[in-house]
């Protein structure tokens, strides 16, 4: 292939849904903040099977320090094997890439609370994908903007504000395993862009479904379930007592308080409803979330993008938008973006970053002191 224009950087991403790896190669030209070029060269998604997957759910849950170690290692293995069959498929050569960005797995992400500063962990070992590509591997993203006084998440909406802001005001919502959402001002605006988690994504919906299949299922495909069941509208404004809600921005959240013992709590006090009617209500819960969300944006909003897993469930996507009219909501495709691969295409840029030696402001989206340089550095 033609070498483009700019440097080649890879952004791996694993996220709280579990689902896989995403993996993007980016072209990231100049040396100023704002890359140009900024394009997506090739992206690929690489499934978990279901037996890892449920591993991975249990050792995250109730796993050991042995557990954890053995499956930050395997981590490492599979993130590395993901970039060198993305490499093979594009056609393009190791060599060519100036740096990888590990978002890495999150086992566990607690968010500052009286006035206790934060605490996040991701797995995958960075060394192991060194060593394994041949490549430098930039990682362990979130630790600094933490030690820095930040939520240390979410940490896509810089992607968001570099590349995605536009002639109108616009709303980026992440539907992950949580939910997130970057409210951009319109271009000369004296607004400033504002993002954070609005609660739970998709974590409540695969884990029920995960939960009430025997294992079988693991998300609500097409949304069809949801679409077929009944709203419990007592279990949606119990979900959304949450003291979280309440919270002003910067806030962030994981599946320590919308997933693991809270989801299992609740599946148990429901016990005997229809399956459909669980489910119907969970995707309630999130897109009604992503609703209230909006009330802490300070300006107007003309268009809604929706991007990640979520965003392929057209009965969440339907919900959300009756939550929002009379705003339109689009995929985030439209932008011209590939909206499953903006997270992994977000770690590239700060790969990138972290090269060039740019410090990262989020600020106002996580609530840092300032900013910083986000990442470590493994050699390969």
């Amino acid at each position: 292939m033609t070498r483009p224009a700019g440097d080649l950087f890879i952004g791996l991403m694993s996220g709280t849904s579990l689902d896989g790896i995403d993996v993007a190669i980016v072209e990231l030209g100049g040396d100023a903040e704002r890359p140009d070029p900024a394009h997506l060269q090739a992206f690929e998604s690489y499934a978990f099977e279901a037996s890892f997957r449920d591993r991975m759910r249990r050792i995250l849950l109730d796993g050991g320090p042995g557990d954890l170690c053995d499956l930050n290692f395997e981590l490492g293995e599979r993130l590395a094997t993901a970039v060198s069959d993305t490499l093979i498929a594009a056609g393009v050569a190791a060599r060519d890439v100036t740096a990888i960005g590990s978002h890495g797995q999150t086992v566990w992400h607690a968010p500052p609370k009286e006035g206790k500063r934060a605490a996040t962990l991701q797995l995958g070992e960075a060394a192991v994908i060194a060593e394994r590509t041949g490549i430098d591997v930039i990682a362990d993203f979130r630790v600094r903007d933490v030690a820095a006084g930040g939520e240390g998440a979410p940490l896509t909406p810089y992607f968001d504000r570099l590349l995605l802001a536009g002639p109108e005001s616009r709303a980026i919502v992440n539907l992950g395993g949580m939910g997130n959402l970057t409210a951009l001002p319109a271009a000369g605006s004296a607004d400033a862009p504002l993002a954070f988690d609005t609660g739970p994504g998709v974590a409540l919906v695969d884990g029920a479904v995960h939960h009430l299949t025997g294992g079988h299922q693991a998300f609500d495909a097409e949304g069809r379930l949801a679409a077929s069941g009944r709203v419990l509208e007592p279990d949606v404004e119990s979900w959304l007592a949450d003291p979280f809600f309440e919270q002003e921005p910067p806030r962030s959240t994981g599946r320590e308080r919308f997933g693991g013992t809270a989801l299992r709590r609740w599946l148990a006090g429901v016990a005997g409803a229809k399956a459909e009617d669980l489910i119907a209500t969970l995707t309630e819960v999130t897109a009604a979330s992503v609703g209230r969300a909006f009330e802490w944006i300070p300006f107007e909003i003309d268009a809604v993008y929706l991007c990640g897993g979520g965003a392929r469930n057209p009965e969440l996507a339907r919900r959300i938008a009756v939550h929002l009219e009379p705003v339109q909501v689009h995929s985030l495709d439209s932008l011209g973006w590939n909206g499953d691969a903006r997270e992994a295409a977000a770690f590239a840029l700060l790969a990138r970053q972290y090269g060039l030696g740019i410090p990262i402001d989020l600020t106002w989206a996580t609530g840092a002191e300032g900013p910083r340089i986000l990442g470590k550095r493994v050699p390969a």
